[in-house]
């Protein structure tokens, strides 16, 4: 106490002159319109951008919080969009996950039935390598959520694989970016529709090749290739990539090589989309059934 006593004596006229100095400042802002305009808009974009950091701050520790949050919206709307159901123009085998449209008039007669054909399921990104010739990703979810081999995998903005084996809890996918036949993926022109196949090279994580294009083909820079909807493990038109140019190769092919740039980062891959295909088995069973009697 004594102390205390000692150093506000010797500081007294200090602290006096500081009380005395907040007081005119007081009264010049209570007496002064243009004076007290000035500190209110000063203090406003002070505290405005004392506001905004905390704000960011505050935004990066809920990230995880937004992205579970956006990654279950695209799963319901990959699950809404129609290319995820299949129209059948009768009222026979109506199923649970269906959609009916009826006609315009009063008889409201049923037209046509949806049945749902692909289910997407979202999945975290564990394990992803990029250098190899054979790149897997490995996501957190297994058969205990759904998932089986050969089904087909994409990524908010393109394709990305194939799964190959899976645990209880775990998935491992077969990446675009591997040099096998395996991941040949049957894709298509969006605007001429000639059909091909997508590979990838082994160079560059960015880049692939679309192969068996006619020359006859037009497409241009920026044009963009989709799924062809030929394969059982993917629905049609979920991008690709991007054409950048034009490969050198056999001159006396009628095809052309094209280089594209893929439409999925690999580089930044944290969420995933698998695609299970409701009726690939009936359509599998039909078509081996068929090859039998053939051969």
């Amino acid at each position: 106490m004594r102390n205390l006593i000692i150093f506000l004596r010797r500081y007294f006229n200090f602290f006096l002159f500081l009380l005395l100095e907040v007081i005119c400042i007081v009264l010049v802002f209570q007496n002064n319109s243009f004076q007290r305009t000035a500190y209110i808009n000063s203090a406003n974009s002070i505290s405005g951008k004392l506001y905004d950091k905390y704000n960011n701050v505050q935004y990066y520790f809920h990230l995880k919080a937004t992205n579970d949050s956006l990654v279950a919206e695209n799963t319901r709307l990959h699950n809404a969009i129609a290319s995820s159901f299949d129209s059948i123009t009768t009222t026979n085998g109506v199923k649970i996950d269906t959609i009916r449209k009826y006609s315009d008039d009063s008889t409201r007669k049923v037209i046509s039935t949806e049945i749902r054909k692909y289910n997407y399921s979202a999945a975290k990104v564990v394990n992803n390598s990029l250098n190899k010739p054979m790149n897997y990703i490995t996501i957190h979810r297994g058969s205990k959520q759904g998932i089986r081999p050969n089904m087909g995998v994409i990524s908010s903005s393109g394709v990305v694989g194939v799964v190959r084996s899976v645990s209880d809890n775990y998935a491992v996918i077969l990446s675009l970016l591997s040099k096998s036949n395996s991941v040949s993926i049957s894709a298509r022109l969006q605007h001429g529709k000639e059909m091909g196949s997508v590979h990838w090279d082994g160079d560059d994580p960015e880049y692939a090749t679309l192969r068996d294009i006619p020359k006859s083909a037009v497409m241009h820079k920026g044009d963009t290739v989709v799924t062809s909807g030929f394969s059982a493990l993917f629905p049609e038109n979920i991008p690709i990539g991007y054409i950048v140019g034009y490969l050198r190769g056999d001159k006396s092919s009628t095809s052309r090589p094209v280089k594209l740039k893929l439409a999925t980062n690999f580089y930044n891959l944290q969420y995933v989309y698998v695609i299970e295909n409701l009726l690939k088995d009936e359509q599998q069973s039909l078509e081996d059934s068929t090859y039998k009697l053939i051969k």
